[in-house]
């Protein structure tokens, strides 16, 4: 009998060459290919920091990626976008984020939310970030909106969280 698991049981790491990304399976064909075959490549090329759950720094339970993106203010609910400037807002893209298949439904998918929201409040400090923008695949959306981000009137499946809520989420 395998014993259960719980959050403490796993690190996140930046993705390297000794995780197994070909053993990783989250059941979605986009996010799979993305990790076995174009996660390294964007590391190198600087376009995405890939971040890895991992409770043996090889098995990848499941992984995430960060870069910075912009949003205009026109996009914005318009009692936020009003108080914005025109000129691009920058902010932090959860561009993927995947749960090996075998541990989804346990709570690992807060647990990496958290860590996300946390590493991008830090480096907003150093690199002005005004929120984390996500683009909700299939089924994530709900996800999403119960902690808190808000959809864009202009593009419904982006979602977006002001990094003074998230501020304010790690002060309670």
């Amino acid at each position: 009998m395998s014993r259960k698991h719980s959050a403490f049981d796993y690190r996140f790491e930046p993705l390297g060459a000794h995780h197994d990304r070909e053993g990783f399976s989250c059941g979605v064909d986009a996010l799979d290919a993305y990790i076995r075959q174009k996660a390294g490549q964007d590391l190198k090329r600087n376009l995405a920091a890939v971040f890895i759950l991992t409770p043996d720094e090889q098995t990848i339970a499941g992984y995430y990626t960060l870069s910075s993106h912009s949003l205009n203010a026109n996009d914005l609910p318009a009692q936020i976008g009003k108080k914005l400037p025109r000129f691009p807002i920058p902010v932090t893209l959860l561009g993927r984020m995947a749960i090996r298949q075998s541990l989804q439904g346990r709570g690992l998918g807060e647990f990496m939310l958290a860590d996300a929201l946390q590493r991008t409040l830090r480096s907003s400090q150093q690199v002005a970030s005004w929120a984390m923008v996500v683009d909700a695949k299939a089924g994530a959306k709900d996800f999403y909106i119960k902690h808190g981000f808000l959809p864009l009137p202009s593009i419904p499946d982006r979602l977006f969280l002001p990094m003074k809520t998230i501020d304010t989420l790690f002060r309670e």
